[in-house]
């Protein structure tokens, strides 16, 4: 495939680097909404939400990984996600998930708790991402 045809991606966040590879689509979840990118995209700095990161590389092979928040870089030649926290879909936990969701809930419904209620919805909004996620790619999977 022309090289031009395709734009660097890689996804980084405070464990490492998650991915590196050239890529012909990103999706990504910025703040406003779901964000398309291909090659030659405009230049664009935005912040991320929880959610799925998905590649398109270009043997046709689809990557997903989840995000809990950051921030997503486009240059020219190359697209930065610098990841709050970020996982290889593989690598996600539904029982954790589902436990996170219920400990912020719970902390949501509890006002003497020590986590604050910022703390609480910024979990819930991860957990609930991480359990939309895996629903999506289970049903992909058939």
């Amino acid at each position: 495939m022309a090289e031009a045809a395709t734009i660097q991606v890689d996804i980084v966040s405070a464990e490492g680097e998650i991915y590196s590879g050239p890529a012909l689509e990103v999706i990504a979840p910025a703040s406003q909404g779901e964000l398309g990118i291909h090659p030659r995209h405009a230049p664009l700095l935005t912040l991320l939400k929880a959610g799925e990161v998905r590649v398109k590389s270009p043997d046709g092979e689809e990557h997903f990984f989840f995000v809990g928040g950051g921030a997503l870089e486009v240059q020219p030649r190359k697209i930065t996600v610098l990841a709050d926290t970020a996982l290889r879909a593989r690598d996600l936990d539904e029982a954790a998930a589902v436990a996170a969701k219920q400990r912020a809930e719970e902390a949501l419904r509890d006002r003497g708790s020590k986590i604050t209620q910022a703390e609480a919805l910024a979990e819930l909004a991860r957990a609930a991402a991480q359990l939309k996620m895996l629903e999506r790619l289970r049903k992909l999977r058939g």
